[in-house]
């Protein structure tokens, strides 16, 4: 966890600090079960190849949970999401190899908000592939 972000420290502009996020089957299916979400696209190859998929895709919200995961870790335990939005641009395939897949996460402050808020534009990426578009979060800073 980062050291508590304080709102007159933060500029427009101000980049965070990349983070790459592993993808396993393993963690897949742990979030099925945290979820109760058991489609099989998540976790059998079988049948995630038999329905189209190129292989077993993470879940939307695992991927989206990623990213709240990153504002939630720069901003600090004092900080409050106030707003947290995304658009699925594209699936995280991860391949039974003990190696998986990676979500990028990067984001900028784009902007300082009456409350002490900011908003955050957010970058999610998985190889070249931008897996959430339109990914913004409202955050209110100490």
């Amino acid at each position: 966890m980062s050291e508590q972000v304080r709102y007159d420290s933060v500029a427009i502009g101000a980049e965070l600090p990349p983070v790459s996020y592993p993808v396993t089957r393993l963690s897949l299916v742990k979030y099925c079960g945290a979820a109760g979400d058991f489609n099989v696209i998540h976790w059998n190859e079988r049948i995630a190849r038999s329905v189209g998929l190129p292989d077993v895709i993470a879940h939307g919200m695992f991927t989206m949970a990623q990213a709240g995961r990153f504002v939630t870790d720069w901003a600090g335990p004092a900080a409050t999401v106030t707003e947290f939005g995304v658009r699925f641009s594209a699936m995280v395939v991860v391949p039974d190899d003990d190696i998986g897949a990676v979500i990028d996460v990067s984001g900028q402050v784009a902007d300082k908000l009456e409350g002490n808020r900011v908003a955050i534009a957010l970058t999610a990426r998985s190889g070249d592939t931008k897996v959430l578009t339109r990914a913004r979060a409202v955050v209110r800073l100490p």
